[in-house]
């Protein structure tokens, strides 16, 4: 071999290596899976061979694979791709993957597969009242949005002195049942680089949760010793997307979520996905991580192996897209696009219901073609995937939201998202009220099938009695509402008052327990029992509360 070859084939190999330095540095930084059904992976490939190419051709070749073009004066006026040998056929082969990409990536959109991007889930049609049970108080809905989260608990970790100066809350919170009530959980990270030099020996030392119904913030302190090392604010080796690339070359990492098991102990949920349609089409999940933060320990695990603890395995975005696949292609791609017959899809948001132990995502469901109203919701199990259609029409949520904040516009509070209740067998949104700092100030309930049925309250109880007499008062049946208590009642006083609508009647008595309350109800005929009793007489009161202590609304009398 004369020295030109030798030569030439030295400064190809030192090209490799510097490409091979670079790719390294590439790999490290965007973490691509190694994985033909990811397109990332074959977005990487082709800018991996482009800069090969390039390195061989400058550094080793002497080709120019890029040439200046100049004009009068020596002024550049463009740059065009080189034309030598080498040059020439790695640019098509880079065209050659390039039109590879796109064809495959056609060929597993829903314009060629919209049946099988349809038939991804299944989901059964079930009954409201069944399912829905009738409710005085709501414990099992994160009524408290994210952003409301997300203010309380800056303010529990600006509580904490020592923790502050080193750490941040988390934007991301994750919603998990904890021992049977709703909880958002979210760690706190590093406060930058430095921060994360002066702790990375101890870690991250606990975790926010804050009550979803109850509105309180709490923090959790980890035991000495076992602080949280991988974080996503971490650097190098304990950045947590870098540990799980590294452990898990191959895999499509989807929705990472912290979460923690019933004896407080954190651990990140990362969802696995894989396309369910051609190459790259129909993304979801088909494995989980289980990744211990403290140690670095990790499991992966079958969707059927997943525990009951776990919550989030599925995420909303992801079950809202799922449905929306049916939902809009079950008869076809051409029909999504111009017909839409029979098309639907969810609401532009979703909230959370607390069942069976485990988290459920609820949204609405519109016509294509609708403006703002629901034909329907579903519910969808975030650990299983599980889908439940419910055929309720009336106002979709933003309709109720607006119905909400309109009631009070003076304070101009704000409406979270609601969630889907039974009051006294009527479908029912619920959803809490915040001012501009993002603080809880009211509860607010909007009839689903006639949402200028609005009440509101300070407190949840007051909420649902007022409307509860404002269903009474549309003429809606509430006496069998669960709302609604009965009590052995002996009389006190017994008056008739003057009121708007009409003449008021108001019993003053004694429950069995001693308590003293007052009963009230505009007068109509089936109540004429009680104006022939007297003082210390006993008469059976259904009533239902109102939004002032030891105040009732009477539905229905009896004598014992």
């Amino acid at each position: 071999m004369n020295k030109r070859k030798v030569s030439t084939l030295i400064s190809v190999l030192l090209a490799i290596l510097v490409w091979a330095a670079v790719e390294w540095v590439l790999f490290y930084v965007f973490l691509p899976p190694i994985n033909v059904r990811s397109v990332g992976f074959w977005a990487f490939l082709i800018v991996s061979l482009g800069l090969l190419a390039i390195s061989v051709a400058t550094l080793a070749l002497g080709e120019r694979f890029f040439a200046l073009e100049r004009g009068k004066r020596g002024k550049v006026t463009g740059v065009r791709l080189g034309t030598a040998p080498f040059t020439r056929i790695s640019l098509i082969v880079l065209a050659v993957l390039i039109v590879l990409l796109i064809l495959l990536g056609i060929a597993s959109s829903s314009a060629f597969n919209a049946r099988r991007y349809a038939s991804v889930i299944s989901v059964s049609e079930r009954d409201f009242a069944t399912d829905m049970p009738k409710t005085s108080e709501v414990t099992n809905i994160a009524l408290m949005d994210t952003a409301s989260a997300r203010i309380l608990g800056t303010r529990k970790l600006g509580e904490l002195s020592d923790v502050v100066s080193q750490f941040v809350v988390s934007e991301e919170y994750t919603q998990i049942n904890f021992k049977g009530k709703p909880k958002k959980v979210a760690p706190l990270e590093y406060d930058g680089f430095f921060k994360w030099i002066n702790n990375k020996a101890t870690g991250v030392p606990g975790y926010i949760m804050v009550d979803a119904v109850d509105n309180y913030a709490e923090y959790v302190s980890l035991p000495e010793g076992e602080g949280i090392r991988y974080t996503e604010s971490a650097y190098f080796g304990k950045d947590l997307r870098r540990a799980l690339r590294f452990a898990y070359p191959t895999k499509i990492l989807g929705n990472i979520s912290l979460e923690v098991d019933e004896s407080g102990d954190p651990y990140y949920i990362v969802s696995c996905m894989k396309p369910r349609v051609g190459l790259f089409g129909a993304q979801d999940v088909s494995e989980v991580i289980l990744f211990d933060p403290v140690d670095g320990s990790h499991t992966l695990l079958a969707l059927d192996e997943v525990p009951s603890w776990i919550d989030i395995v599925y995420d909303g975005d992801l079950v809202c897209t799922k449905y929306n696949w049916q939902g809009t292609l079950s008869g076809g791609f051409l029909n999504s696009i111009i017909g839409n017959k029979g098309c639907k899809q969810t609401t532009d948001d979703f909230g959370y219901l607390m069942m069976d132990d485990d988290v459920w995502y609820f949204t609405g469901v519109t016509s294509v073609t609708a403006d703002a109203s629901n034909i329907g919701f579903i519910l969808s199990n975030a650990r299983t995937g599980e889908y439940k259609y419910y055929a309720v029409n009336g106002a979709e949520e933003h309709s109720a939201m607006g119905a909400a904040e309109g009631e009070v516009q003076e304070t101009r509070y704000t409406a979270s998202f609601p969630a889907l209740v039974n009051i006294a067998g009527e479908p029912s949104y619920i959803m809490v009220l915040k001012d501009d700092n993002g603080l809880v100030k009211l509860y607010a309930l909007v009839n689903v099938e006639q949402y200028n049925i609005v009440a509101t309250g300070e407190t949840q109880a007051a909420a649902i009695a007022a409307y509860t007499r404002r269903l009474a008062g549309e003429g809606i049946d509430v006496s069998d509402s669960s709302a609604a208590v009965t009590d052995t009642v002996t009389v006190g006083e017994i008056h008739l008052l003057p009121s708007d609508g009409g003449t008021a009647l108001y019993l003053r008595g004694a429950r069995a327990d001693g308590t003293v309350c007052l009963y009230k109800s505009l007068f109509k005929p089936e109540l004429e029992v009680l104006l022939l009793l007297s003082p210390g007489d006993s008469v059976t009161v259904k009533s239902t509360p109102t939004d002032t202590d030891r105040i009732f609304e009477i539905l229905e009398v009896a004598l014992p």
